[in-house]
């Protein structure tokens, strides 16, 4: 009952987040934005403890780079370009994700034998790359570090694949998709060609992926049948 008022509330958040960014309210929607993701890491604690497991500190520590990056993108321009250490904050957050996530015990889908399965990830990252490239500049090689580390990122979510019990499985790997999904469109928007509703599609595919994951976390540590 706790888990499902704090998702309701984790929505509700959100929701007025972008209602609120629609309206260009920027002091709600810097407020709104901020409370987002510490709603989450509740939810989180109150199902899992994270003493005595040093996986579930990386996933909170995932989080707190999340909230981190949150915060730092949503400072008005008038402040300053926080653009970069926004982007190093999800890099930093992505990497405690894919660090837990190839972790989990037991036997790993992705081997050599199995490299096929990472061809979608690695076409998707490619076309991507070349389609932002021409208009990163000087930001070519950050964007690609990060652009792997989220690619990196969703490869760890598939190998979880009868590590875990399968509805802990996909609520993750969908999280992580809809993640990459988020950040790309961020790139496309920033580098190649910023398009109409392209906050509200990045904002809320985000959202999604966060709850997703969390979700998908804490089922990873409930005895579900497989």
């Amino acid at each position: 009952m706790k888990s499902a008022i704090i998702i309701f509330l984790y929505l509700l958040t959100g929701i007025l987040y972008l209602f609120f960014q629609s309206w260009q309210s920027v002091a709600m929607e810097f407020l709104l934005k901020s409370l987002i993701i510490p709603v989450l890491i509740v939810l989180f604690l109150v199902n899992i403890r994270p003493a005595g497991n040093v996986l579930h500190w990386f996933f909170l520590a995932a989080l707190i780079f999340s909230w981190l990056g949150d915060v730092l993108l949503d400072i008005p321009k008038s402040a300053g370009d926080f653009f970069i250490p926004g982007l190093l904050s999800f890099l930093s957050a992505h990497i405690m994700y894919l660090t837990l996530f190839f972790k989990t015990p037991g036997p790993g889908l992705i081997n050599w034998k199995r490299i096929y399965l990472l061809l979608p990830v690695i076409c998707y990252g490619v076309l991507l790359v070349c389609y932002l490239y021409p208009g990163l500049g000087l930001m070519r090689l950050p964007v690609i570090l990060y652009a792997s580390a989220i690619l990196i990122m969703v490869t760890s979510t598939i190998n979880r694949f009868r590590k875990v019990n399968r509805l802990s499985y996909y609520l993750v790997l969908a999280g992580s998709v809809l993640f990459l999904v988020s950040d790309s469109g961020i790139a496309i928007s920033r580098f190649h060609n910023y398009f109409k509703g392209s906050s509200l599609f990045i904002m809320s595919t985000y959202i999604m992926a966060q709850l997703l994951i969390v979700a998908g976390y804490i089922y990873q540590e409930r005895k579900i049948p497989a």
